[in-house]
């Protein structure tokens, strides 16, 4: 048995590098660069105003000025500002040349074309002006290889010029259930069965990361059976197994990866939920046996499977985020295991369900916070800080 740590330092090892393909904006989102991008243009262009008002030259002895002509988004005062003189201007518009400043239009009274500015306001070289390059310039770099693409970097690259981008191609994932005791979703069910819920959860914890996903079924426990799925998934980059992982007389996925020439690195891990989890390569395959209790199934995803995705699509910082939150209720001392404790999480306090069961799929699904309690943690009270992963 190895510590998570350990484990998931050598999944992601295991990581390659994907070809990449050039897409849409529009169809980029949480997809990962496969290159820096950089900014194609400078934003803004020129100098723009940042309110609505009047342009001028600022003089420090000067309080009124003649208005001399409107400046526009996209229809900029083509004439020069002399010493005295003001144009109308909107926000976004270009500053007319000449003009250095932006007085506020609720900070000058307007007689006829003339402005005068009011008692209580002031002006200065550069205000309410949006410098040119203040928010990027030219080749400047907007996104780095291996980001995750969000929708505001999709506007940013969009703004700095570009219209479509490269990005890592999506990873071929196979998902594979077993179990006598699974039947399909609103199938009949007697009480000796169970619906299997594992494979549609799994594809909807992944549903916003780039992975083709196959569903290979339900597969029963027969060693003939599962050695003819695996070879069938052939296709995938990451092979998933969720279920049969443990060492009982009816958890076959081992015995039958090794028959067809997998090649297993570890299948044990010091953590709760999730101590029978597989890893290993199986050709250019990467093999990862999810355990089939919903909890672990989905918590070991989290941990090792998103991970992997992130890696393999070249992310620097594959492994999920932590926070900090204050404890709702006391914790006892922990096992020799990581523990990954589910709990709820309400402006900053987290606080952990009575029930852990590994099974309970009710109390996940009300789990907004999983605490994490590293191995041998003594007890921990009521306000002290832990850290917490999204589930």
């Amino acid at each position: 048995m190895i510590s998570l740590e350990e484990a998931q330092r050598r999944v992601i090892e295991r990581a390659f590098t994907l070809s990449a393909e050039t897409i849409p904006l529009s169809a980029a989102v949480h997809r990962y660069a496969a290159t820096d991008l950089r900014a194609l243009r400078t934003q803004p262009a020129r100098d723009l105003s940042a309110m609505d008002g009047y342009a001028i030259h600022h003089d420090h002895a000067r309080q009124s000025w003649s208005v001399v002509g409107e400046s526009a988004a996209g229809a900029a005062f083509s004439n020069a500002i002399a010493a005295g003189e003001a144009a109308r201007i909107f926000t976004g518009a270009l500053m007319p040349e000449g003009a250095n400043a932006v007085i506020m239009q609720e900070d000058v009274a307007r007689d006829d074309d003339t402005i005068t500015l009011l008692p209580a306001a002031a002006t200065a070289p550069g205000k309410h002006v949006r410098p040119a390059g203040s928010d990027f310039s030219k080749n400047d770099v907007m996104v780095a290889r291996g980001d995750r693409l969000s929708p505001a970097q999709i506007g940013l690259l969009a703004l700095s010029g570009h219209a479509e981008v490269p990005v890592f191609r999506r990873i071929r994932v196979a998902l594979l259930s077993t179990g006598d005791e699974l039947v399909p979703p609103g199938a009949p069910c007697d009480d000796q069965h169970i619906p299997a819920s594992n494979a549609v959860m799994l594809a909807a914890l992944l549903a916003n990361e780039p992975v083709e996903i196959t569903d290979l079924g339900l597969i029963p426990d027969r060693l003939d059976a599962l050695e003819a799925a695996l070879q069938a998934a052939h296709h995938a980059d990451i092979l998933v197994t969720i279920g049969g992982a443990s060492v009982g007389d009816h958890d076959l996925v081992r015995p039958a990866l090794i028959a067809i020439g997998a090649q297993l690195d570890f299948w044990k891990v010091a953590m709760r939920p999730g101590k029978p989890l597989m890893s290993g390569t199986l050709g250019e395959q990467i093999v990862l046996g999810l355990p089939g209790n919903p909890v672990s199934a989905y918590v070991t995803a989290l941990l090792f499977l998103r991970p992997l995705i992130a890696a393999l699509s070249g992310a620097p910082n594959p492994l999920p985020g932590t926070e900090h939150c204050t404890l709702g209720a006391a914790l006892s001392a922990n096992s020799n295991r990581a523990d990954h404790i589910r709990a709820h999480e309400v402006g900053g306090v987290v606080t952990p369900f009575p029930s852990q069961d590994s099974a309970g799929l009710r109390v996940f699904s009300r789990t907004n916070a999983l605490i994490i309690r590293p191995p041998n943690a003594p007890m921990a009270s009521k306000g002290d800080q832990v850290l917490i992963i999204r589930p």
